[in-house]
């Protein structure tokens, strides 16, 4: 039997409400075998060889942060792209400076283009919204160069424009294209669904081995340097299962890396769908077998209703958009309904997607009917991003046993544009409702579905304890949450969502020794400041594992 290890800090926030604060914890095999303080630890002292460790003594320890739904694989394939964003990105190689006008856009676009040397790379940018860049289809592509790829990844992943050198480079049908009611072969967008043809297309670049590789290693980075001892891979695999099992297991299941990942696969692959419940039922199951230390497949699956929400598609119900546009189903919802039905019958934790209320609304429909065929109780059906939503839509939610993992920072980012471009004041401002979650009892996590946000717990906390927008108003102050709330939500809720709250999301006797270390205590800072708390790093598993300044 190992040594104990006792780690003291200027104070242990536990997230336990038994034993909310501490002085000392006492771990051993990368368990916490107690938490208190020297003096109550002794029994354990007397009896085990052990050592102090003090190098905390002026730090504040909390149980180690937990972001449910964070894509590596994206991570990876957007953080090797050039970033072009309305907002500031400070990226683990790079800051990367806003641009916030159609001409800026065009311009840095030309000025990539003409940087990179080999006339046959492709050019692929991410973080275009015509909010701010205005329409930036196939003809203004096309006027920046008729031989180079150029790819032009919108701000949600879920929509790609291509010029026409670029949809020649992926060597598709172009009548079967036209057909394909999700591609638009005059603007160039392959959207949604028809997103599935291009990368499947694109997938020979995008998963170039060292281009992979390089961008899992900024996003390990960017995971470290965010605090996190746990993510959750919602949705897997994002294109390809054979090469991204490849080499997620090569980045991750190493002895250096200080997180571990809980896999929620699809309950569909991208794309059409075209075989029975019963068949993705059991390729989900299948995925078993593989798990790991570090990579570990609980029983979870994500399915989805509608589009993307900084793409705005996502489906609305009256009074709808601005512009009178409509939103776009991933999934039609006869099959949603039948693979819910499919893995609810299974027993599985079931994670929707849902971006705006009338996918909210198809996602409680499907779980009314569900519960009225087959009950369950702590069922764990959790409602994921919760972009628009109404207040009845919450008391249901919370009627029926659900949970929330909700993307707050959609608030700092969209919520201005939003007010102004799309769908109005009043529903805007009211973006991912915390407070009215609060309000109704309903277990809600924070997540950043990186790179949709950063990957920084404590900023998801600032904005749900805040709700402050780029300009710096505070948008709908109802719907803000309290500080033990929102740091609930990155730590001992996440864990409740992602179904391991008895070994991780808070400091207690038999839990993992998960840790993250800040330098100032949440609690003493002003909530306007949360999330400029210096990070020191995490423990993971008993090891210090300090972030490289």
């Amino acid at each position: 039997m190992s040594e104990i290890t006792v780690f003291t800090a200027k104070n242990i926030r536990t997230m336990n409400p038994p034993m909310p604060e501490a002085s000392a914890v006492a771990v051993r095999d990368g368990q916490i075998i107690e938490v208190g303080t020297l003096e109550t630890l002794k029994p354990w002292l007397d009896a085990h060889p052990h050592s102090i460790d003090h190098r905390f003594a002026d730090k504040i320890l909390m149980p180690g942060f937990i972001d449910p739904h964070l894509h590596p694989s994206l991570g990876a394939i957007l953080l090797s792209c050039h970033f072009i964003t309305a907002m500031e990105w400070k990226l683990p190689d790079r800051t990367c400076a806003p641009v916030r006008s159609h001409v800026a856009y065009i311009t840095r676009l030309q000025e990539i283009n003409e940087s990179i040397d080999d006339p046959t790379e492709p050019l692929i940018t991410w973080g275009y919204h015509k909010i701010w860049h205005g329409e930036v289809y196939k003809e203004a592509l096309n006027a920046i160069s008729t031989t180079r790829p150029i790819f032009v990844w919108q701000r949600s992943f879920h929509e790609i424009i291509a010029n026409d050198a670029a949809i020649e480079w992926m060597g598709l049908d172009r009548e079967d294209l036209e057909r394909h009611p999700q591609i638009d072969l005059a603007t160039g967008r392959f959207y949604e669904t028809g997103l599935a043809i291009a990368t499947k297309a694109m997938n020979m670049h995008l998963f170039q081995p060292e281009r992979f590789k390089h961008g899992l290693e900024l996003v390990k980075k960017a995971i470290h340097h965010g605090g996190h001892t746990t993510i959750g891979e919602m949705a897997y695999p994002l294109l390809d299962d054979e090469i991204e099992w490849h080499f997620l297991s090569e980045a991750l299941e190493r002895d250096d890396v200080p997180f571990r990942m809980q896999i929620i696969p699809r309950g569909a692959l991208r794309g059409t769908w075209e075989g029975s419940a019963d068949e993705e039922v059991a390729r989900v199951e299948s995925y078993a077998s593989r798990g790991s230390h570090r990579l570990q497949f609980g029983n979870g699956i994500k399915l989805f209703t509608d589009g993307g929400f900084f793409a705005e598609l996502m489906q609305m119900q009256d009074p709808g958009f601005i512009d009178g546009h409509h939103g776009e189903w991933l999934m039609a919802p006869e099959m949603f309904e039948a693979l819910a039905r499919a893995f609810w019958n299974s027993g599985k934790r079931i994670h929707v997607h849902c971006t705006g209320d009338l996918g909210v609304e198809l996602a409680l429909d499907t779980l009314e009917k569900l519960q009225f065929e087959r009950p369950r109780i702590n069922h764990r059906f959790t409602i994921e991003h919760f972009g628009v939503s109404t207040p009845e839509q919450v008391r249901r939610i919370a009627d029926l046993g659900a949970l929330v993992s909700a993307n707050v920072y959609y608030v700092h980012e969209l919520g201005e544009a939003y007010w102004q471009h799309s769908i109005g004041y009043e529903r805007a401002s009211q973006m991912a409702r915390l407070g009215t979650l609060a309000q109704y009892g309903v277990t809600t996590a924070l997540h950043s579905d990186f790179t949709m946000a950063p990957a920084l717990p404590l900023n998801s906390a600032w904005v749900a304890v805040n709700r402050i927008a780029e300009s710096g108003a505070v948008l709908g102050p109802e719907e803000r949450i309290d500080l033990d709330a929102a740091m609930r939500a990155i730590t001992i809720d996440a864990a409740y969502v992602i179904g391991m709250e008895h070994e991780i999301g808070s400091i207690r006797a038999g839990k993992k020794a998960d840790f993250t270390v800040l330098d100032m205590d949440p609690w003493e800072t002003p909530v306007e400041q949360l999330k400029d708390i210096p990070i020191w790093g995490t423990v993971f598993e008993g090891q210090p594992f300090p972030i490289d300044k």
